[in-house]
């Protein structure tokens, strides 16, 4: 495999543990970027920009990223908040009054971020043209009762996060959140990401697709084979787990120029590596001569916990801060500080603010992980033992 880019001295590991998930994790295509107190120390990417293609990935390449755009959208209410705009302890109702409905009136803006407002299912999923449509779509949402009480528990708002979100900042800004994050972040930071992919660079964007999931022996990988509760909770269609990934009917192609469209915060983000790593490096401080994004008394609001323990979705302990996932075994980061977003099946950004670390992985190969993806995890622990050397 020809890996191509750079890393920085130092940081050869990183390089090979790249080259690794190529020869013994059945990896397709992918690139990887890493920021270090804002200085950029790894750039690399290899194989093919297509799952089932020979064309090789670019420097340019992009990928749909899934969940991993909630980190990115999760960005929003807290500069919201920063900007004095959004209380974070205000109810949803104050900005949006038809969430009230249904005995919603006391969910909070902290509680909806923080995966606790009790709506990761909808009574009657939803058409690929529904979801997609904005107003339709955070109206059926404003409209579902709660599964459990909200502020209760928390539980993964798998694709439901996308409306909670949009109605919201919507309501508050005026704009739909994919047109928010291009104003007010992306273009200012000059990122290849998008929440709602423009036709013209929609040329730039690999397929997605399985690949056979290997795991060499020895590898150090982290154990994912799920427990038979939760196996048994994907496998039944009446359940939190099963109805929270299945709120749209049927299944849609992330390949299709439709979704990939669609300002779907919550799964249908489409990114480089380049551009999620320089992302959470803005969250951090200063990159090439941009602004900060978060001011520190944000960077420790990103970094708090607000949901941790059994997860009514997931079934496993998760941590959550307002929208962020936070590093713990569910979700291993590089360290307590961390916070971003994994994608299902791959993809990985995140910021670690006790070493300055920005991590942003995108791949073409979909695995049936949900948090620990195992060729991320490597280049984590690849990115570790370089931090180690070093602090």
């Amino acid at each position: 495999m020809d890996v191509q880019g750079t890393v920085a001295a130092g940081w050869e590991p990183v390089r090979d543990a790249f080259l690794r998930n190529f020869e013994q994790r059945g990896e397709r295509g992918a690139a990887l970027a890493v920021h270090r107190d804002g200085a950029k120390v790894v750039d690399l990417w290899a194989g093919t920009r297509d799952v089932d293609g020979t064309e090789p990935w670019s420097s340019e390449t992009a990928q749909v990223v899934r969940s991993a755009t909630k980190g990115v959208a999760a960005a929003v209410p807290l500069l919201l908040h920063q900007r004095g705009l959004l209380d974070l302890d205000a109810p949803v109702a104050t900005y949006w009054p038809e969430f009230k409905a249904a005995g919603k009136d006391r969910v909070t803006v902290r509680q909806l971020l923080a995966h606790r407002a009790g709506v990761p299912v909808l009574d009657r999923p939803l058409t690929l043209a529904e979801a997609v449509d904005l107003p339709t779509a955070t109206r059926v949402i404003a409209a579902q009762a709660p599964v459990w009480e909200p502020g209760t528990a928390h539980g993964y708002h798998a694709h439901t996060f996308s409306w909670l979100l949009s109605g919201l900042v919507h309501r508050v800004t005026g704009r739909t959140i994919g047109r928010w994050v291009a104003e007010e972040i992306t273009g200012p930071l000059g990122l290849d990401l998008w929440i709602g992919l423009p036709e013209a660079e929609a040329h730039r964007v690999g397929r997605l697709g399985p690949v056979e999931e290997i795991d060499p022996p020895g590898s150090g990988a982290l154990k994912l084979r799920p427990k038979r509760s939760v196996s048994e909770a994907y496998k039944d269609p009446d359940s939190l787990t099963r109805r929270a990934f299945g709120v749209i009917e049927p299944k849609p192609d992330e390949n299709d120029p439709v979704y990939r469209a669609a300002e779907l915060p919550g799964s249908a983000g489409v990114a480089t590596a380049r551009a999620l790593a320089r992302f959470y490096a803005a969250t951090l401080g200063p990159v090439d001569g941009a602004e900060r994004l978060f001011a520190p008394a944000t960077l420790t609001l990103a970094r708090t916990e607000e949901s941790a323990g059994p997860d009514k979705v997931l079934l496993v302990g998760t941590r959550f801060g307002l929208g962020h996932m936070l590093h713990g075994p569910a979700s291993p980061l590089l360290g307590p500080s961390s916070f971003g977003h994994p994608g299902r099946g791959g993809s990985l950004g995140f910021a670690d603010p006790d070493s300055g670390i920005a991590f942003g992985y995108v791949t073409n190969g979909m695995r049936k992980t949900v948090t620990a993806d195992p060729r991320a995890q490597a280049l984590v622990r690849a990115v570790r033992s370089v931090v180690d050397l070093t602090f």
